[in-house]
């Protein structure tokens, strides 16, 4: 890194003094040594009292001290090492550019003052944290007690033969041997069904879906002009389709274009492109197809929208761009981003967020939840293995949801217990050799008030997540105090997550997290075979441009759920009708997230469908995967 000094050299002057720069305590030694480098440019020589030698971290001292005698320091190393600090400040936001919305200080958009005193009312209640906090942590805690002894119960009734088991660990300690769920059975009937709905469905092209979903839902009507003024163009929403299944196909405007259409023309693609597909308009559009979504009868048998899964899909992005990062797990020795994308329980997608892809995106699953689109906000909300830590917990607990992730390594977790001042601890029979880990409610009470606030904060928008977790540790990784609380205070609803998954009599709760990531992996595979032009990569430059390709992904996506969920409905009634008998359990694990009847590829004829009613079903003898 250092020989990209002479890169760098030229706008040292400028970094320094051209943006308005503030820190913390622990960001402001990395601000002064940057205000100091500028002016060691054209320097040879520069000695150890000039710079701050506390700030060089052990990776970098070989490089900016040299041998341990010498009394110069190389110039170069230490103004790169400087960057290097500056950089990991600014994304933990110890510094911070004062004028920006997106890297500013997050402390600052925390309310506060009269702003704190007239929303905390409403706010807390809303969250049902108005009350004491005394009051608030003895429910906490007695839940908590209930969930240990139920887990106790639980393993008492199984018997030897239970999945959860305790084995003697060193120290005259226990540890838990956690057997993964076996498969769930398939039934014949459910086969048969799978088969005879899919041999139902019409066959279409997916210009056609866009068209007749508008049909019933004018979700199209959604696209507005930029500048606010009423469209007077004709056929509208057949221009917004076209540049829809441009942006979703990832193939470019060419292969849409119709010369002989006027709708179809270069020109008015173009222009729809560039004023009317946009971020806001895909979330007034998305709103509608969820509505539409769960309206439809057979999605009452996959849930009612409360539990909703948050994942990230991956995409390369192989022309430069700041708003991607090396990845090399999935993008090798190129870079990326991932769309972080929320699914309900009824298959549709409610939120989603674009970010750079980095190992640390996680950090982003509760900003994708607190910016939906549309739907009842989720009650239970699952995730995947690297999207936990106790401080999220923490945050999602404050915020009134209940955060699920799948857990990998279960027998590995650390389980916690609380006892409120003055109280007896519990007795947990077979579980007291795993409860030994004591969560410190008096750090709970000591920063109650802050923690309230930035509950209230996240919940009015105030600030985005993914800050306020950044401004929560300190450059180590270690909680601040604040932090330290949220992380107290998210041990007991991650103990209760653990407790519940562990249960080996009712393992209800641990299908429905197993079955929920499916159904997003489902999604995300679908999302692949819609996303198929140019390798499936992404070619966007700015993060806007990459934010409206994919959310139009996200829409054309949700276009062909809601198809797909409304014509399997009606398979279902054919079915019946026929003298077929269908259990309401099979009909639970019916997908809408088929393609084999879609073709997507080399074919895109945007035809007006039918006014009335659906297209009429296949017969039931067809070929029913399609070919």
């Amino acid at each position: 890194m250092t020989r990209r000094f002479r890169t760098v050299a030229p706008f040292l002057q400028l970094l320094a003094t051209a943006i308005p720069w503030g820190a913390t305590s622990a960001g402001q030694p990395v601000l002064d040594a940057l205000a100091a480098s500028s002016g060691l440019h054209g320097r040879r020589k520069v000695r150890r009292e000039e710079i701050h030698e506390a700030l060089v971290p052990a990776p970098w001292r070989a490089a900016v001290f040299g041998r341990a005698g010498d009394v110069e320091v190389d110039r170069d190393a230490w103004i790169v090492c400087v960057l290097e600090l500056l950089r990991s400040h600014l994304r933990r936001r110890d510094v911070f550019a004062t004028v920006s919305a997106r890297w500013g200080d997050p402390r600052a958009h925390l309310l506060s003052g009269p702003a704190w005193d007239t929303a905390r009312e409403p706010a807390l209640r809303s969250l049902s944290l108005d009350g004491p906090v005394n009051e608030h942590l003895a429910a906490k805690v007695a839940l908590l007690d209930t969930a240990w002894r139920g887990l106790a119960a639980s393993i008492t009734d199984a018997g030897p033969d239970a999945s959860v088991r305790l084995t003697e660990a060193p120290g005259d300690r226990v540890k838990l041997s956690v057997a993964p769920l076996d498969a769930l059975d398939v039934p014949e009937s459910l086969t048969a069904l799978r088969v005879q709905v899919a041999g139902l469905l019409p066959r279409v092209d997916l210009p056609e879906i866009l068209l007749e979903v508008h049909s019933w839902t004018r979700f199209l009507d959604a696209y507005t002009h930029a500048s606010g003024a009423s469209s007077r163009m004709d056929d509208l929403p057949l221009s917004v389709a076209a540049v829809l299944i441009a942006e979703a196909c990832n193939v470019g405007l060419t292969p849409v274009v119709a010369e002989g259409h006027s709708a179809l023309s270069r020109d008015r693609l173009g222009h729809v492109q560039a004023n009317y597909v946009r971020i806001d308009t895909h979330a007034t559009a998305n709103a509608l197809l969820i509505q539409a979504q769960a309206d439809v009868p057979i999605t009452k048998m996959w849930g009612g929208g409360l539990l909703a899964s948050v994942d990230g899909l991956r995409f390369v992005v192989p022309v430069r761009t700041i708003n991607a990062s090396p990845n090399p797990k999935y993008f090798g020795h190129g870079r990326g981003l991932t769309w972080f994308n929320a699914v309900n329980d009824q298959v549709a997608g409610i939120s989603a967020v674009v970010i750079p892809g980095t190992v640390r995106d996680s950090l982003y699953v509760l900003d994708t939840i607190l910016n939906l689109d549309g739907g009842p906000k989720p009650e239970m909300i699952a995730s995947d293995t690297a999207s936990y830590s106790d401080i999220v917990f923490g945050i999602f607990t404050l915020l009134g949801y209940r955060f699920s992730p799948r857990i990998a390594d279960l027998a590995d977790q650390r389980l916690w217990r609380a006892t409120l001042p003055g109280h007896t601890p519990g007795e947990y029979g077979p579980l007291n050799g795993i409860a030994h880990n004591k969560i410190n409610l008096q750090k709970i009470t000591s920063h109650w008030e802050d923690m309230t606030r930035v509950a209230a904060s996240l919940v009015t928008g105030k600030v985005r997540a993914y800050d306020v977790l950044r401004m929560l540790t300190h450059q180590s990784g270690a909680p601040n105090p604040l932090g330290a609380a949220l992380t107290e205070y998210g041990r007991i609803a991650k103990t209760q997550h653990l407790l519940a998954l562990i249960d080996p009599v009712d393992t209800t709760y641990r299908r429905a997290i197993n079955t929920q990531l499916t159904v997003q992996e489902s999604r995300h595979r679908l999302a692949r075979a819609i996303f198929h032009g140019r390798r499936g990569q992404i070619y966007q430059r700015y993060r806007e441009g990459q934010e409206d390709q994919l959310g139009a992904l996200g829409l054309v996506l949700n276009a062909v759920v809601l198809w797909n969920t409304r014509y399997t409905d009606a398979a279902v009634t054919v079915l019946r009708e026929t003298g077929r008998e269908i259990s309401e359990a099979d009909m639970a694990r019916l997908s809408p997230l088929g393609d084999a009847h879609i073709n997507m590829l080399g074919r895109y004829a945007f035809t007006t469908p039918t006014p009335n009613g659906l297209r009429p079903m296949r017969e039931a003898s067809a070929d029913p995967v399609g070919n």
